[in-house]
């Protein structure tokens, strides 16, 4: 009996040459995989591809309210930038500006600190025996004061308000005010004022102070000038500044023919009220 042939697979295609009917052989060629020129992706990294029917230009509606709040803020923010900005600019320029002419009036007008002086001083109801027995005495005192304004084309007002006080230490004896008035350029005006204290109490050390004083014929006071005044340059008047005037002054005896020993005053100005 014939044995039987079994069909069996061929073996895989191991790369060898094999032979063709004509008798030549045939070298086997791999295949090559259709990726093999991509890069394989590392261990721990991941390729995702998305359709390009499903890349969005435009974020998702669920998206937009969050974008829309994004583009304005940052439009605010680009807005109060360039305010800040033009706002800084101007605010250099006018000072720039201001600069430019406050240098300019000062080459024009040459302006100069006008000066005080008191020129007399006349003392009534201080009587210093009563002072000593009761701690209250009503004095009275005429004070002229000599102000000289040595500028070429700039005029003061003096006007109401102004207030004017004589102490002794820490005591205040009288006050009055001073005359409203205009001064004009180039100008030396004295004005006396009469300053009236009423029931001014003293202390025991005041009194046996002031005795003494009088007694060695130097007797310190202090007088205060505290003036509204505004300024004339050229044809304007500036805003009301305030002038202030501190005099030290020491005389030989509380009465009317009191004479000055000594006197120094120095001037300052409030340029805002």
């Amino acid at each position: 009996m014939a044995d039987r042939v079994h069909p069996h697979s061929s073996p895989p295609d191991s790369g060898e040459a094999r032979t063709t009917t004509s008798g030549e052989p045939e070298l086997s060629r791999k295949p090559t995989s259709p990726s093999s020129d991509k890069p394989v992706p590392t261990t721990g990294t991941y390729v995702i591809q998305i359709p390009k029917d499903q890349v969005y230009r435009v974020p998702p509606r669920e998206n937009s309210r969050r974008y829309n709040q994004y583009g304005r803020r940052k439009q605010r923010r680009g807005g109060c930038c360039c305010c800040l900005c033009w706002l800084l600019g101007f605010i250099v320029i006018l000072i720039v500006l201001l600069g430019i002419t406050a240098g300019v009036l000062y080459l024009v007008f040459r302006p100069e600190a006008p000066d005080y002086t008191v020129n007399r001083i006349a003392v009534k109801g201080m009587n210093l025996t009563s002072a000593l027995s009761s701690g209250a005495i009503s004095p009275e005192f005429d004070v002229a004061v000599r102000a000289n304004n040595p500028n070429d084309k700039i005029g003061i007002y003096y006007e109401k308000d102004s207030s004017v006080e004589i102490y002794y230490n820490d005591v205040r004896l009288c006050n009055g005010a001073l005359p409203a008035f205009y001064q004009p350029s180039n100008n030396v005006t004295v004005f006396e004022m009469a300053l009236k204290g009423s029931s001014i109490e003293l202390r025991s050390t005041d009194s046996r102070a002031l005795v003494d004083a009088q007694n060695k014929g130097k007797v310190p006071l202090n007088l205060k000038i505290r003036a509204p005044v505004k300024i004339e340059v050229g044809s304007v008047k500036t805003w009301r500044i305030t002038v202030k005037v501190d005099c030290d002054i020491t005389v030989d005896k509380l009465a009317a023919q009191a004479k000055i020993v000594s006197k120094t005053c120095d001037y300052g100005v409030d340029i805002w009220p």
